[in-house]
């Protein structure tokens, strides 16, 4: 369940009674007795209210809290400026994750994240092993049956009513590129973590365009690993 912060600023992003919708869908399905995971999108319109989430995520007895990056496309496409820049979402993660946050677990599906307590013990290879799962670790089926590689990367690669899973997972060309090192650009192409990373697809793919260019491949805009970090 998303939620980006206190009630006004949750519905400052996502809509004005989104908030209390969100509270009674938790609800519904607490009672329902299934886990529950809120979900905070990054951005520097939230970034501040950190403690706030978790006291919230405490008040309303969810299991996990989640936390993922703004993707500048859709919607977030008018909220670019509102990317938190390298240095800030660094310091944001790290105190996300020294926090003492007791049952309340503490995840998130951002490659980059991983990174923050990661240590690098040199060139870890170019087989992708880990972090982002765009055309790696999954893939994503659209309604009308449209395969993308991610919920969040939309290029379209077969659509499942008419074509073979199988064949689509192991001959797209957009997969094979995904899964290569020798493509990526800037920081990524480079990055000795790459196969532990790769950084945002669906990020850098939205920044490039957002600089009117159109690269799946480009750099995580947002990375703050340096070279020889460890």
């Amino acid at each position: 369940m998303s939620i980006e912060g206190p009630e006004d600023i949750h519905d400052s992003i996502r809509g004005k009674g989104s908030f209390a919708g969100s509270r009674s869908g938790v609800r519904n399905l607490l009672d329902a007795g299934l886990r529950v995971t809120l979900n905070v999108t990054l951005s520097s319109l939230n970034a501040g209210y950190i403690d706030d989430i978790i006291e919230l995520s405490h008040a309303w007895n969810v299991h996990r809290l989640g936390f993922s990056r703004l993707v500048p496309s859709g919607r977030g496409e008018s909220m670019l400026k509102e990317m938190l820049n390298t240095e800030n979402l660094k310091d944001l993660y790290r105190r996300i994750f020294s926090l003492d946050t007791g049952a309340l677990e503490i995840v998130t599906g951002d490659p980059v994240a991983s990174q923050v307590n990661g240590s690098n013990s040199g060139d870890q290879g170019t087989i992708p092993l880990g972090g982002c799962a765009a055309g790696v670790s999954g893939l994503t089926i659209l309604p009308d049956g449209t395969i993308v590689p991610c919920r969040r990367l939309h290029i379209p690669i077969g659509n499942i009513r008419q074509d073979s899973f199988r064949e689509i997972w192991a001959t797209s060309e957009v997969l094979e590129a995904l899964r290569n090192k020798s493509g990526y650009q800037g920081k990524c192409g480079v990055c000795t973590r790459w196969a532990q990373c790769r950084g945002c697809r669906a990020i850098a793919n939205a920044f490039s365009q957002a600089q009117g260019k159109n690269d799946f491949l480009a750099e995580d805009p947002q990375c703050f690993i340096q070279p020889g970090d460890d």
